[in-house]
């Protein structure tokens, strides 16, 4: 995340970047119009920013595919600071979070976070878009495609379709399951941000489905659950550490 736009060259032409700023302000309302958010790490006491600022902490420093995450950035030259790239904001409608691709930034929807489970998710699924992000030049606003693929990968690596999720939400026993549920998930999320039809939103993830699917970078794994989040991790550190002695 961090200089990725600057290591790219210049950034997206006058158009993409209103674009940019009309998609960022629809869904996070508290966005300041020149891209900066709406309030910083430490500058808000009231109870649900604290709340939201208390939750992201435990998430940063406990979670298994947040740490995952955050050493694979730091790995392809975007290390994440959690002043810089992270911001508790309220946001319309029933929207938890998103990435910002115009500041590299992802919004943490603190009146729609409902404890630290839900926190856990969240920061993985968005870490996930700012991984891709990061190693790819994605076409956020431009192309729909771009954006399918990464909603699939998110929904399928961050822990959205888990077996006790889909319990909660009543959905559970179907043959091939999970990727039912990742396909639904990926396209409520490109509906969340685009004004577009559902049979577009399902086209397009239809068309990346495969591929993005069986892309588990940088888990390696589909991590079903923490332990397969450690394992992950744990396997991650040792091809980094093959790789550093070559």
């Amino acid at each position: 995340m961090a200089g990725a736009a600057e290591e790219r060259g210049p950034g997206p032409a006058e158009g993409e970047q209103l674009q940019e700023q009309h998609v960022a302000c629809q869904v996070f309302p508290e966005r300041l119009a020149d891209g900066k958010p709406g309030q910083g790490f430490l500058s808000s006491f009231f109870t649900s920013n604290q709340k939201c600022q208390l939750m992201l902490l435990k998430t940063l420093e406990t979670n298994p595919y947040v740490k995952l995450l955050l050493d694979a950035m730091k790995h392809s030259g975007c290390a994440v600071n959690k002043e810089r790239h992270f911001s508790c904001e309220d946001c319309n409608g029933n929207v938890s979070g998103g990435f910002d691709a115009s500041t590299s930034q992802i919004v943490l929807c603190q009146n729609n976070i409902r404890n630290q489970s839900h926190m856990n998710r969240v920061v993985t699924h968005e870490l996930v878009h700012a991984f891709d992000h990061c190693r790819a030049h994605v076409n956020w606003f431009t192309d729909l495609r771009h954006l399918a693929c990464s909603e699939v990968r998110a929904a399928n690596l961050s822990g959205d379709c888990s077996l006790v999720n889909e319990i909660f939400r009543l959905h559970f026993g179907l043959k091939q399951h999970h990727q039912t549920c990742v396909r639904d998930r990926a396209i409520l999320s490109i509906l969340a941000v685009r004004n577009i039809s559902k049979e577009v939103a399902q086209k397009a993830v239809d068309e990346v489905f495969e591929s993005c699917f069986n892309d588990h970078e940088p888990f390696g794994r589909i991590p079903h659950n923490k332990t397969y989040a450690r394992y992950a991790h744990r396997d991650f550190q040792n091809r980094d550490r093959y790789y550093s002695n070559i």
